[in-house]
């Protein structure tokens, strides 16, 4: 019952506007873009961000609760094929039992001394019933849940992605936010030895006291800068600690210590549309419209008869004995069909429901293929202009150095006051930062970019889980009579 699924097709560009290439990619250019998605952190050439990343895939929490869910959803779906078997379950019981004698008991009447009323009995037998499914609702079910199944491992895909994504992104401003660290700690030098310049000017009598406490309050405004600095490199340390299952200090020792900034790497070979089926948002919007459809199946099942053959087994007597004599004997053997006549409209309120579900899932999935559509195209367009931008800032800075350097030797030869001492090296520090920070916005964003296409996932078998405790490991009841 109900429509078999079909996959929604949508009308997609063959590439992305911003990729700069005009012609259709080649299969070899394809298949060095897919190697280069599989393990899209190895190509920023830098071991200790690849050793994370290979730990965090190993030992992050999040991820492993993600396999648990997939554990979780199989095992729903196996619940949902137990129904195409017979159901049994056995049954045994005795004691005594004490009977009104205030009731018709047939030859005697109520109230008469000769009725017993306490007697002993002692039972044992089965109960079984088997569900024939003529109309699929069972396997409409069984399909529902396999789709949840396979929408819970694109869940797990997800996570994994944004677990690189958030790794490698903090990872890039830990080292980033060190070389800020590294330029305070240069200006500092500079700073002190602006002082130190002021006070030998005052002491030749060229100077003033004025110069020395400006020179003194940039020394301490220098100092007080880098602090916060520090601050945030420890916070990323342990934001990167608890991301690959570890305790927050437990690579403060490692990380620590400043390092080259990874590189940046080259732009993908090509970038043909196709490459977004490697997204788990839209794998999971996919499957999740698939799941609305096969549960439109069990709504409409529900419409119609359902056929059950009921099987009961239960013998009874007062004496041990008597329990397997004939007359002991009772069973019942049936088919039974029932089929819903009214009841105010539930079931095709269901049906309506289910309809509509579907239809919500599969708009949400073209939502997401658009989505990630705009994703793809934002992250080339910052990636192609953060290249200007950086160019620009890094000769800013070289512009700046100079003059900052100039300003320095023109005070020592008493040709400039110290004000345009203090803007110029001013002037160098901000655009030494801000330089910095282009560095860093070149490097996320090729981790947004690798995001956004849904690279990461590919390299491994993210559904080989296993439960940690499991029905093998318990008593032999449990083995004996699994189910």
């Amino acid at each position: 019952m109900g429509p078999n699924y079909q996959p929604d097709r949508m009308k997609l560009p063959a590439g992305f506007k911003e990729t700069l290439k005009n012609h259709p990619a080649t299969p070899e250019e394809i298949a060095i873009t897919d190697k280069e998605m599989i393990d899209w952190w190895s190509l920023f050439k830098d071991p200790m961000l690849t050793r994370l990343v290979k730990d965090a895939i190993k030992g992050n929490y999040n991820l492993r609760i993600a396999g648990q869910h997939i554990l979780a959803e199989r095992a729903m779906r196996d619940r949902a094929a137990a129904q195409w078997y017979p159901q049994l379950d056995a049954n045994a019981g005795g004691g005594d039992v004490r009977y009104s004698l205030n009731i018709d008991n047939w030859p005697l009447r109520p109230g008469n001394p000769l009725n017993h009323a306490h007697a002993s009995e002692l039972t044992y037998g089965a109960v079984a019933s088997w569900e024939i499914d003529m109309f699929g609702r069972i396997r409409r079910d069984v399909e529902a849940h396999g789709r949840a199944v396979e929408s819970s491992i694109e869940e797990r895909r997800a996570v994994l992605m944004g677990l690189l994504s958030e790794l490698v992104s903090d990872y890039m401003i830990m080292r980033v936010t060190q070389l800020q660290i590294t330029i305070a700690t240069n200006n500092i030098q500079v700073a002190s030895e602006a002082l130190d310049l002021s006070k030998r000017l005052y002491q030749e009598g060229v100077g003033n006291t004025l110069q020395i406490a400006q020179a003194k309050a940039e020394l301490d405004a220098q100092i007080a800068a880098r602090e916060p600095l520090r601050t945030r490199v420890s916070q990323l340390t342990h934001a990167l600690a608890v991301l690959v299952g570890k305790m927050p200090e437990d690579l403060e020792d490692e990380l620590k210590k400043p390092a080259p900034l990874p590189v940046v790497p080259r732009f993908p070979t090509t970038l043909p549309s196709i490459v977004l089926a490697n997204r788990p948002d839209i794998r999971m919007a996919e499957r999740q419209y698939a799941l609305a459809t096969a549960k439109i199946g069990v709504a409409v099942a529900n419409l119609y008869p359902h056929f059950i053959v009921p099987l009961t087994f239960n013998p009874n007597a007062s004496a041990m004995y008597q329990v397997f004599q004939v007359n002991g004997m009772s069973w019942q053997f049936m088919l039974m069909a029932s089929i819903p006549l009214m009841h105010g409209g539930k079931f095709t309120s269901e049906v309506r429901n289910a309809q509509a579900a579907a239809e919500a899932a599969r708009l949400s999935y073209r939502q997401t293929v658009l989505t990630a559509f705009k994703e793809v195209e934002d992250n080339m367009v910052a990636w192609h202009d953060d290249i200007i931008y950086a160019q620009q800032l890094h000769q800013a800075a070289i512009d700046s150095a100079s003059a900052s350097s100039q300003a320095r030797q023109l005070y020592g030869a008493g040709l400039v006051g110290f004000l345009e001492v203090l803007t110029t090296e001013r002037t160098t520090l901000n655009a030494q930062n801000m330089e910095a920070l282009s560095q860093l916005a070149r490097l996320q964003d090729a981790v947004n970019l690798y995001t956004a296409l849904g690279s990461g996932w590919q390299g491994f078998a993210l559904t080989n889980t296993k439960l940690p405790v499991s029905l093998e490991t318990q008593n032999i009841l449990a083995r004996a009579f699994q189910q």
